[in-house]
Formats: C-alpha cells, sequence, structure tokens
C-alpha cells in the first residue's frame, strides 16, 4: 500500500506542473454551463457534466504520457505493475472528486427543481470514468495532441447524438444523459437504473483495459536496450 501511495504522490506533483494546462481544464466545465444557462437549464447541466468528463479525461490523457519514464524507473526498483497503475487511478480520482465539488455547489445553489443526488452522483460516476478513459487513450495513443483530438471528437458526439441510438450507447459517457434525464425531467427510474449499470460497466472495462495496457508496456521493457 505504501508503494501505491507513493505513486499516487508523484502523479500529483507530476500533474501540478503543469500550472498553466490544469487552469485551463479546471475551467473548462464552467465554460460549457455558462454557455447554455441563460436559455436551456437543463442542457447547462448536462454540458458542465461532459465538461467536466472531458477536462478529467484530459487530464489522465497528460499524466499517462507524463508518468511513461518514471514508470519504467520504478519497475526497476522494484514496484509492479498493478501499483502504477492503481497508485495513477487513485491520486487522478482523488483530483477529480476535488474539482467535481464545487461544480455540484454551483448546480446546487443555481438548479432548483432537480434532483441533486442523481447530479452528484452522476459527476461521481463521470470521475470513476474519465479517468481510466484518459489513461487508456494514452496507452493507445502516447502522443497527446493524437489523444486530445480523440478526445474531442469523441465528446463533441457526445453532445450531438440521439440518446437512444445504438451508437451513442456505447460512448464512454452515455450514462450522464441517462441519469441527467431523471435528475431534471423527473423520469422514472429506469433512466436511473440505465444509466448507473452503464457507468458501471464502462468504468470496469475502462480499468481492465489500463492494467492490461500498463502490464502489456511495462512486460516489453522499452527501457532497457542491449547492445
Amino acid at each position: 500500500m505504501t508503494r501505491v501511495l507513493t505513486v499516487a504522490e508523484m502523479t500529483v506533483r507530476e500533474a501540478s506542473r503543469r500550472r498553466g494546462v490544469l487552469v485551463i481544464l479546471l475551467l473548462f466545465p464552467l465554460f460549457f454551463y455558462l454557455a447554455r444557462r441563460g436559455d436551456h437549464a437543463g442542457q447547462s447541466i448536462r454540458f458542465v457534466c461532459l465538461g467536466l468528463g472531458w477536462a478529467l479525461s484530459t487530464a489522465a490523457l497528460f499524466a499517462g504520457n507524463a508518468n511513461r519514464d518514471l514508470e519504467a524507473r520504478l519497475r526497476l526498483s522494484g514496484y509492479r505493475p498493478a501499483q502504477l497503475w492503481t497508485g495513477r487511478l487513485l491520486a487522478l480520482w482523488a483530483v477529480g472528486l476535488a474539482l467535481s465539488v464545487p461544480y455540484f455547489l454551483l448546480v446546487l445553489v443555481d438548479q432548483a427543481g432537480v434532483r441533486h443526488g442523481a447530479i452528484a452522483l452522476i459527476m461521481v460516476i463521470m470521475v470513476a470514468v474519465s479517468v481510466p478513459f484518459g489513461l487508456a487513450i494514452s496507452a493507445v495513443l502516447p502522443r497527446e495532441l493524437e489523444g486530445t483530438l480523440i478526445l474531442l471528437t469523441i465528446v463533441g458526439l457526445q453532445m450531438v447524438l440521439d440518446p437512444s441510438s445504438p451508437v451513442a450507447r456505447v460512448m464512454p459517457f452515455w450514462f450522464s444523459r441517462e441519469i441527467a434525464t431523471y435528475a431534471i425531467d423527473h423520469t422514472d427510474s429506469g433512466y436511473l437504473n440505465r444509466g448507473l449499470l452503464h457507468g458501471v460497466i464502462v468504468a470496469v472495462t475502462l480499468i481492465a483495459l489500463v492494467a492490461l495496457a500498463t502490464a502489456i508496456r511495462l512486460r516489453r521493457r522499452p527501457h532497457l536496450r542491449f547492445g
């Protein structure tokens, strides 16, 4: 457990070096919220949740890319792959929850007549999904530019797709629309249950993908070169 916490502390410290990027990511969900607040109050809640997901996924993408060399050195020091990806997940989840609190308070104060407990649930699941999503993309696309473009594409599609379409149902943030519909429009609990199930499945799948990708990458030992 000590090694996991050490990796978590290193991840937070590495992320804190990119202060300018972090400030932009912190404010990004607010721009999503304000863009829709005036004429579509319900849409503003949906948008702030998606903005939160994009910001956390991007932060995880940057963290995953920045820690590649560090992971190799820690692996040589005896750290197991599971300790590396677990520590990174815990650190980014903690950061994500801290970021979610002010946005939940904003909705709590600014939006009446919605189910605030369901809004809190969306944000918790969004944190759980976004972090491994960003880390998974960093494992597949090690260059930040390509990864960021993929994230933008997915979030953009998430906004314009019909939620009932088959394509929308396989998107990682589909759960947010279902639970938000329950919270904002006061629909039956079927929306809540579908969203919760989708979020849990996506989170577990992405965590497994991160674990597998980390184990494969470190097993290859690209940091070792033999003449």
